[in-house]
This record gives C-alpha cells, structure tokens and sequence, in this order.
C-alpha cells in the first residue's frame, strides 16, 4: 500500500527521499509547511514522517520550529567512497596548504552538473565565502568547478552552457567566453574566477588526477582528473603565480597518495 500521499503510487521509501531531497543550498532549513510544498506531500503525511526522521536524527528541529539536515546523516555521508577516500588522504595536504597561504582551502568533486565540495579550510583573510563542506555550487562560477568543467563529458559541458546562469555581475554567461576559459584550463594548469561567485571573493584552482598504474609496472600521478584543489582569496593579482604553485605541489601530493588505479 502506498498510503495517503500527493503523489499516486508513491511508496513510503519515496517520500521520505523527496522529503530529504527537499533541502539544498537555497533550502537549508524549512517549516513544516515548506517542505511539504517542496515534496510535494500532505500535510498530515509530511508531519508524520519528519516526526520519524527527527527522532532517527536525519532532521533537527530548531527552537524557531524549522526543520534542518541532522547529523545522522552527515555521519553516513562520511562514509561514501569519495568522501572516506579522497578527503581522508587530501586533509594533510590542505592543511599545508593552508598554513602556507592562510587563505579559503577548498577540496571539490563533479556530482553531476555542480561542483560537490567535500572539505573546506577557512582562512584568515575575512573573504565572503559561499561553499560549505557537502554542498554545491555551480561549475561555471567557481574555480574548483571551472577546473572539473574543463575535464567534464561533452554531455555535461552542453547542459551548463545551455545553463549559465548569472549570480553576480561578473559572473560569465556567454558561452563562448567560458568555452576559451576553459581551453586554457590544460594548457595553463589553472582556472580562475574574479568575484563571478561571491563579490569580493576571487580564486584559482588546479587539477587533482589518480595515480594511475600502467600495466602494474609503474605509477604515476597523472590519470584522470578526479577532483579539484582551489583557493579563495580578496584579490589575485601578483600572488597568483604563488597560490598556483602552492595548489600545484598540494594536488601533486594528494594525487600520488590516492589507490592506484589500473590503465592498460
């Protein structure tokens, strides 16, 4: 029985994910009214099953009486592969990364068509910084996502240009602008942004690729890119030949440390 629900058919698995699926980066914390809306389910459905998700701890309710992602799943998050593997094995290389820059440290993945940050470091220099760890911003408007966007299947690409959204004045929306940025991704070793995702905050970025054994004979830190390394400061200017290399050794090192992965 699929029980009283908006949606005909829908199981109780169902609803409860559209109710999880209900948070994003916009939706951080919602009334009870609001996430039925956003899930699309009755009320009456809505209050019963967020009773169970709270005391499972997947929902915190908060004295104001909106509703948040609890911690229970923030601790099974950290179980995911990406998660336990990279962010592990990166954390030592961010944190040198940081005491040598004092600046924003971000660690970043592809989930889809956004830019999934997975570890972050804030730094000194008070910059207006919009990630936190576990959520996504668009590729187009970041360092890290423009660095996995220039890596990115073609199908990938061809849904954000026909996607590009503007967030600041600064942030490009001409798809013939980024398609040269990203040209030069490869060829430069580095993206950049100037305020495209917060005012006052630009970056720079660099690839992190898989170590990549060859026929088991020898290995080499120079596989597929698997993730990006970026920095978040008030301005670049002269120190950017500085920050790149920073980020340079950092992805280096976190990518010599990842499990080899088989290259015929």
């Amino acid at each position: 029985m699929s029980g009283n629900s908006g949606r005909p058919g829908a199981t109780v698995a169902s609803r409860v994910l559209a109710l999880l699926g209900a948070f994003d980066g916009a939706h951080r914390s919602m009334t009870l009214t609001e996430l039925a809306r956003r899930a699309e389910l009755p009320l009456t459905t809505t209050h019963r099953l967020v009773a169970e998700l709270v005391e499972w701890g997947a929902l915190t309710r908060r004295a104001s009486g909106e509703y948040v992602v609890g911690s229970r799943l923030w601790d099974l998050g950290l179980l995911a592969p990406v998660q336990s593997g990279l962010r592990q094995v990166a954390s030592p290389f961010l944190h040198d990364l940081y005491a040598a820059t004092l600046a924003t440290v971000h660690l970043a993945v592809r989930d889809g068509t956004s830019a999934l940050y997975i570890d972050r470091l804030s730094g000194h220099v008070s910059v207006p910084v919009v990630s936190d760890v576990g959520s996504r911003l668009p590729l187009h408007a970041t360092g890290v996502g423009k660095v996995l966007l220039a890596y990115a299947p073609d199908e990938v690409r061809t849904w954000v240009f026909t996607n590009l959204t503007r967030i600041t004045p600064y942030t490009i929306t001409q798809p013939g602008r980024l398609r040269a940025e990203l040209r030069r991704v490869p060829r430069d070793g580095f993206a950049q942004t100037g305020e495209e995702m917060s005012i006052g905050a630009c970056s720079v970025a660099v690839p992190i690729r898989g170590n990549v054994s060859t026929a088991g004979l020898a290995e080499s830190p120079g596989g597929p890119v698997v993730a990006a390394l970026g920095i978040v400061v008030p301005r670049l200017g002269r120190d950017r030949p500085r920050l790149v290399a920073a980020l340079e050794v950092a992805a280096r090192g976190i990518g010599r440390s990842l499990p080899l992965s088989e290259s015929g």
